[in-house]
């Protein structure tokens, strides 16, 4: 990947074509399900400006999704407590360059923390897949902690928390 450039994402299309790129690259990795991704929800957080674009070469390489609040559903008591938490999701990696082991994802998760940390954030509060295990273990490199053990909700997707400081 050569000269990376980060940019806030302005075409929803391009985000939401390398989030569903990246959602079956790793369901197929991992034997899990394939997300439903609502086109709509895409649109939105892009033109809210919450969507960080990693482009390499002209093209979309990463991208994650960094918000003042959840865009998950947080499970009552999940987190630890915080005075500003920032909410990390929607971290997707193009599929050439999850193959070829680059360093977009910890990228993005270095980009996320220092985003947070320079919009006054305490912590970083995440939710992720553990079925897709390398991205868990990267987070946990990279000092998150995980702070709940896995959920299996009902009829939903498998989910772990995870938090890091950024004090």
């Amino acid at each position: 990947m050569r000269t990376p450039v980060w940019e806030v994402a302005t075409d929803a299309d391009e985000v939401h074509e390398l989030l569903c790129a990246s959602d079956r690259c790793q369901a197929e990795r991992f034997a899990s399900p394939v997300p439903r991704r609502n086109p709509a929800t895409t649109e939105l957080r892009v033109r809210n400006g919450l969507v960080h674009l990693l482009r390499s070469e002209g093209r979309a390489a990463a991208m994650f999704t960094l918000t003042e609040a959840p865009a998950f559903e947080v499970p009552p008591g999940v987190f630890p407590a915080a005075r500003s938490p920032a909410y990390l999701s929607r971290l997707a990696v193009r599929p050439d360059l999850v193959a070829a082991a680059s360093l977009a994802g910890p990228l993005c998760l270095r980009r996320a923390m220092a985003l947070a940390r320079e919009r006054g954030a305490d912590v970083l509060r995440a939710e992720a897949n553990p079925d897709i295990e390398s991205t868990v273990e990267c987070m946990v490199l990279l000092g998150f902690r995980r702070c709940a053990p896995v959920s299996d909700a009902g009829a939903g997707p498998r989910r772990i928390y995870l938090y890091r400081a950024l004090t």
